[in-house]
């Protein structure tokens, strides 16, 4: 019996996905934003089982991100290849959210020997637009695809430079919020793939064609040849996709996607799914046939190779595992894994989970919608620190489960900040010294245990109708991206002291 797989295959805040093939393998990018290190890249041999190998910037000089409001920085990247050389383009959206005076975007180059890095220091490209792709055409030109729908921007051979007069060559089918343009040349037709409606519910891809780069472009009879129908599925927000062919002549496509939660809450983020497309005797495409995204598909024809999850850090390494995320740039002696061989020692700086300015809070994807996550920890907290794990989506909404000092008697705080600033849900009196917190994820639910010797867990509190920690669950807040992290923090607020919290573990387990 053929095997199957089921969606999404990149499960947890993996959006925005562009994938190529390099031999034996896949190499697909995603949107980072404020977090860092930026772009994540996974390989794959199946296009079904993905690790994160390495990120495409790692050096903080490369890309400062501290003052980086949330859900801004790196968003939809591209991977190509051209002439030896591998390319990564990204937008880096910046603070403002208007052009009134300032540009709301800028576009980065970086190119590599190899598909997984090291990459180069970004050349910035001074172009207002989103989501740009790199198209290299049969003469050897290179052009940076760009939103709005599908605008062409002629380059230099090392893509360093604009050479030529910027054009929109197809303006979409008009449906609102064009993203993810792609073109795609194949049996001499320039295909034109835009994902237009909204990267939340009602999301798609729909196609156009030419003989002609830039156009006419006539548009797909099929459209929209991705997007979810049936709002009752287990597969929502489908659409941002990337084609790709493999070594066996296949095609796919591998496209964003979100599972809801609740309600029409995606509390993990948009996630990467993957189809396969078949090609019509009109020479169009259709992505699943047409049907929109699918739960359970067979697998591509490709050998099979399964990666160990993630789910336990020691913290026994000099290296952090490439798997941890911070929000936003890591102050460089803000934390040690060598101060004490084992641990991640996280020092209390300046910054509370509310503010942009907090530096030591290291999260890795939530995954699944259900989870239970665990950290041992060794701290004594001043008045004014505090130190424990975090359900983190942004800087306005957060439940932090941490040990603090209030009127001189140490307590474990259970917060939440709903983006009406934080507050305290319980205290618990409990002594400083080792501990272990724990959070138990169940759909929109989130209970809170603590343990001094391992063994014997204590209730800590719980919090329901958790639905500020999804993209949607506060419509207020306009930019809200990522999904949610769970991770461990520290910090002092504006204290003045530089004490430490020592992390001994950290596990996750589905």
């Amino acid at each position: 019996m053929k095997k199957t797989y089921h969606n999404p295959v990149h499960r947890g805040f993996f959006p925005d996905p562009s994938v190529i093939r390099a031999g034996e393998y896949y190499y697909k990018v995603n949107s980072s934003f404020q977090y860092f290190p930026a772009i994540p890249i996974s390989r794959s041999k199946d296009l079904v089982h993905w690790e994160i190998v390495s990120h495409a910037i790692t050096d903080p000089s490369y890309l400062d991100l501290s003052e980086t409001l949330d859900s801004r920085g790196i968003w939809a990247p591209d991977i190509s290849y051209s002439n030896g050389k591998y390319f990564i383009f990204a937008p880096l959206r910046h603070n403002y959210d208007d052009k009134i005076g300032h540009a709301m975007r800028s576009q980065l180059v970086m190119t590599a020997d190899r598909p997984e890095g090291p990459y180069s220091k970004p050349i910035v490209l001074d172009v207002d637009d989103i989501d740009p792709s790199h198209f290299v055409d049969d003469d050897g030109k290179h052009y940076m695809i760009v939103a709005p729908a599908v605008t062409v921007v002629p380059l230099s051979d090392d893509c360093s430079k604009i050479t030529g007069e910027i054009k929109q060559v197809w303006a979409g089918t008009g449906e609102r919020c064009s993203e993810g343009p792609h073109i795609l040349k194949k049996d001499g037709w320039y295909y034109a793939i835009v994902a237009e409606g909204g990267t939340g519910y009602g999301h798609g891809i729909n196609v156009a064609r030419s003989r002609n780069l830039y156009g006419p472009y006539e548009e797909c009879p099929y459209n929209p040849v991705m997007r979810q129908l049936d709002e009752n599925a287990p597969i929502q927000r489908a659409g941002h996709g990337c084609l790709v062919e493999t070594n066996k002549g296949e095609w796919w496509c591998m496209y964003l996607c979100g599972r809801p939660n609740g309600g029409k809450y995606t509390t993990v983020g948009r996630e990467t799914a993957l189809d396969k497309v078949t090609w019509t005797e009109d020479g169009w495409f259709l992505i699943n046939g047409g049907n929109g995204p699918s739960v359970e598909s067979e697998v591509p024809d490709l050998e099979e190779e399964i990666y160990e999850k993630f789910t336990f850090d020691d913290f026994d390494s000099e290296n952090l595992n490439v798997n941890w995320e911070w929000v936003r740039n890591p102050e460089p002696n803000g934390y040690s894994l060598t101060e004490n061989k084992g641990h991640m020692r996280l020092y209390t700086l300046d910054g509370e989970l509310s503010e942009v300015s907090a530096k030591n809070t290291l999260v890795r994807r939530e995954q699944e919608l259900s989870y239970t996550a665990c950290t041992k920890m060794s701290f004594s907290p001043n008045e004014g620190e505090q130190a424990g794990i975090v359900c983190y989506y942004s800087t306005k909404t957060y439940a932090s489960f941490s040990l603090r000092k209030h009127n001189g008697e140490n307590v474990l705080v259970l917060a939440v900040n709903k983006n009406m600033g934080e507050e305290i849900v319980k205290e618990t009196p409990c002594p400083a010294g080792e501990l272990i917190l724990k959070v138990e994820v169940n759909g929109l639910t989130r209970k809170f245990y603590y343990s001094v010797d391992g063994v014997n867990y204590e209730p800590a509190g719980v919090l329901t109708d958790c639905i500020y920690l999804c993209d949607e669950g506060v419509p207020e807040d306009r930019k809200r991206h990522t999904g949610t992290l769970v991770g461990i923090y520290a910090n002092n607020g504006h204290g003045g002291t530089k004490n430490y919290a020592d992390f001994d573990w950290f596990s996750y387990k589905d």
